[in-house]
């Protein structure tokens, strides 16, 4: 089996579609060595060494700007050109955004279908143009996948996609997420972002979506029972705050009266992660949605224990692994019930690992390569 893959986010591993693509390639290789991949990458994207064996690239030239409408042209005219040219039997297309014409037969990733739930992720012109042409085109592919059933019931609900064409691939954390190994980098990163000895840690972005300003009140009933002992720690490239769909999140945390509480630290380099989550003390994750959720995850394997606001996907993916809340008076309850009492700490700590390992990138890849399959025989 061939497959040409869309790399257009082969270099943005600060988004979950790189991640994704980045994860994919070498897990698919693992599981079916016999399998041929074809990486089609944008002008822009100097073409990688380090690619596994079997995998071979196709460029769009040289040279060339990410830009949104040369996103549009990669994705409708170039991708589609090169993957058939490349001789590949199939073409995947790894994030939400397929060609309306496709000679090979077409997968695509659907991570998510946020802009569709909530339409204010799809303000402007532009952004409501190419929602309508990622939409209509996802009709036309032989297959959908995506990262869990939640998403796959929403596709089917939303896009109007019969159920057989989608199949769920979960992910997985990368396994330089663990409790010890990589340790030796800890004491580094404490010094680098000037952490303090316990925190409680946030991760993500901050749209509305993410819910940060619940765990901001939440912080309010910390500082009333550990007054300044244990900070909030905020992690993430800020947006700017005026945009409609970031609350400012500064002047909340001011409102409250807890701006000394909060530490924004920033941007986090990927190889900063692992560490990151091991020195804090817990590990929040408020959003109301998620097409996966990964940042969760890698907490657990990393040995910290997580509270997650109670959502569908949060049932779904962590289970018992994570304490899962409503509100922002019981997200309070459950951070000082994690710092103060070490026998509930170790339980969260021991079931939101064994959550985690029921997830592997060789399982991922299987299913992928199933959901190839389907395509292929137009099952």
């Amino acid at each position: 089996m061939h497959i040409a893959l869309n790399g257009w986010f082969w270099d943005r591993l600060d988004t979950g579609s790189g991640q994704y693509l980045r994860q994919l390639v070498p897990a698919l290789r693992r599981a079916e060595p016999s399998l041929i991949l074809t990486l089609i990458l944008p002008a822009h994207i100097t073409p990688p060494d380090d690619l596994p064996d079997g995998v071979q690239v196709l460029t769009a030239g040289q040279g060339g700007r990410a830009s949104r409408w040369g996103k549009v042209w990669f994705e409708q005219r170039t991708f589609p050109r090169l993957a058939a040219r490349s001789g590949a039997d199939l073409a995947h297309v790894p994030y939400w955004g397929p060609p309306l014409s496709s000679k090979l037969p077409l997968v695509v990733s659907v991570l998510d279908i946020i802009p569709v739930l909530y339409p204010e992720y799809a303000m402007g012109v532009f952004n409501r143009l190419y929602l309508s042409l990622v939409s209509t085109a996802t009709q036309g592919a032989r297959h959908i996948i995506t990262l869990s059933h939640t998403s796959a019931i929403d596709i089917e609900r939303y896009l109007d996609i019969p159920s057989k064409r989608i199949t769920a691939t979960y992910l997985a954390p990368d396994q330089r997420f663990h409790p010890q190994v990589g340790s030796d980098h800890d004491a580094e990163v404490r010094r680098r972002y000037d952490l303090p000895p316990e925190f409680v840690l946030y991760l993500g972005g901050f749209d509305r979506r993410k819910q940060v300003s619940e765990l901001l009140e939440a912080y309010t009933f910390i500082a009333r029972a550990e007054g300044t002992q244990i900070p909030l720690v905020i992690a993430g490239r800020e947006p700017k705050w005026r945009q409609p769909l970031f609350p400012n999140l500064r002047r909340i945390a001011d409102e409250l009266g807890i701006s000394d509480l909060v530490r924004w630290i920033g941007y986090v380099d990927e190889e900063d992660k692992p560490a990151l989550y091991r020195l804090a003390s817990v590990f929040v994750y408020p959003s109301m949605y998620e097409g996966f959720g990964m940042q969760p995850l890698e907490a657990m394997s990393s040995g910290t224990p997580v509270v997650a606001w109670e959502a569908i996907h949060a049932d779904e993916i962590l289970g018992d692994g994570a304490y899962l809340v409503d509100n922002a008076r019981s997200m309070a309850g459950a951070i000082l019930a994690l710092l103060l009492q070490k026998p509930f700490r170790d339980a969260m700590v021991n079931q939101g690992r064994a959550c985690a390992s029921q997830y592997s990138w060789r399982k991922t890849a299987r299913e992928t390569l199933s959901a190839y399959e389907k395509a292929l025989t137009r099952i």
